[in-house]
């Protein structure tokens, strides 16, 4: 039997209890993970509210992990017990919040010598969603303008330090008035109180006129259709949480824009392995970055397994800046 924190049903954060269950079986193609660290993420509460049509309950949540290797499936090769690794789990699953996590082993990644398991566990949803969404979808190059919602956030918060480390021309980035020297530390030349001005008549202003070259949008859908506004000509918007409808009024001929929707977690359910690998692929190429110490794995607290549901509630509640991680 191992610890867990359990779901019966969807529901709240406060609905779910820490409880003992029977440590889960490595299927062909996974691995059992003894877990060291998992971090709370937005999906872990959002997800459990409605619950997922694949689950089974009681489950498990959290889909962010690092830990080693306790048990190998049939077939793996890759990996052996004793190993580092980390991983970004598939939600439709059980999940990290664990003593033991199982998950496809072509998804893992090797946790790097100099990296802990707290700053590995950290970054996997958050980071890679920044990753992908600057280096995979965007392409951003040194010298470009971004502007990136949210900025005091996990995703918003690597973003900025990833525009940092590839050489961006300014970045801008919105947060409330207390978190403005979180948010410049980080990276950020220009932070915008998203409660107080109108942040996309700042940017033009800010831009005479022009516009940003990339804006992540990490709000809603209301958002990001008038992030199309701020943007320069051929610039690129990249949406998380909501895409915006091109309307009669707003002319796309006129700016050339490139529009990306990204769910990092929807290669798991993709059935494309290429997807599914390049979650590895993004990992060790963001751990590189992490142990050159060009990106901080932004902990703001690190808790214990029962306090998970207390602590879910509180980022549901937008008062955590960061990263909250779970040790065990």
């Amino acid at each position: 039997m191992m610890k867990a924190i359990i779901l019966e049903k969807p529901g709240t954060p406060e609905t779910m209890r820490l409880t003992d269950v029977a440590i889960p079986e490595p299927g062909p193609g996974s691995i059992r993970v003894r877990v060291k660290a998992a971090s709370l993420n937005p999906v872990d509460y959002k997800v459990a509210s409605g619950g997922h049509p694949s689950w089974n309950y009681p489950v498990i949540p959290g889909i962010d992990a690092a830990g080693t290797v306790d048990a190998v499936g049939e077939g793996v090769t890759r990996w052996k017990a004793g190993d580092r690794v980390v991983f970004h789990g598939d939600v439709a699953k059980s999940g990290a919040f664990a003593e033991y996590a199982v998950t496809t082993a072509h998804t893992a990644a090797a946790i790097p010598e100099g990296l802990t398991y707290e700053a590995a566990a950290a970054f996997p949803c958050a980071g890679l969603t920044a990753y992908q969404a600057l280096v995979r979808k965007m392409g951003f190059e040194a010298g470009q303008t971004i502007f990136i919602h949210a900025g005091a956030g996990g995703v918003g918060g690597y973003a900025i330090q990833l525009a940092r480390t590839l050489g961006a021309g300014q970045i801008m980035a919105s947060a409330s008035r207390h978190n403005f020297d979180y948010v410049t530390n980080l990276g950020a030349d220009v932070v915008i109180d998203y409660n107080t001005d109108n942040v996309h008549e700042r940017i033009m202003e800010l831009t005479n006129g022009r516009g940003v070259d990339c804006i992540l949008n990490t709000v809603n859908r209301a958002t990001a259709q008038a992030d199309l506004s701020a943007l320069a000509f051929g610039g690129q918007l990249t949406c998380i949480a909501g895409s915006p409808e091109v309307v009669a009024d707003f002319q796309p001929s006129w700016k050339s824009i490139t529009l990306h929707k990204l769910m990092l977690g929807g290669a798991h359910a993709s059935g494309d392995i290429h997807a599914q690998e390049d979650l590895a692929r993004m990992a060790d190429e963001f751990t590189s970055l992490m142990l050159e110490k060009q990106i901080d794995p932004m902990i703001s607290e690190t808790i214990k397994l029962d306090a998970v549901p207390a602590a879910l509630t509180r980022l549901s509640q937008r008062h955590v800046r960061g990263k909250i991680v779970v040790v065990l």
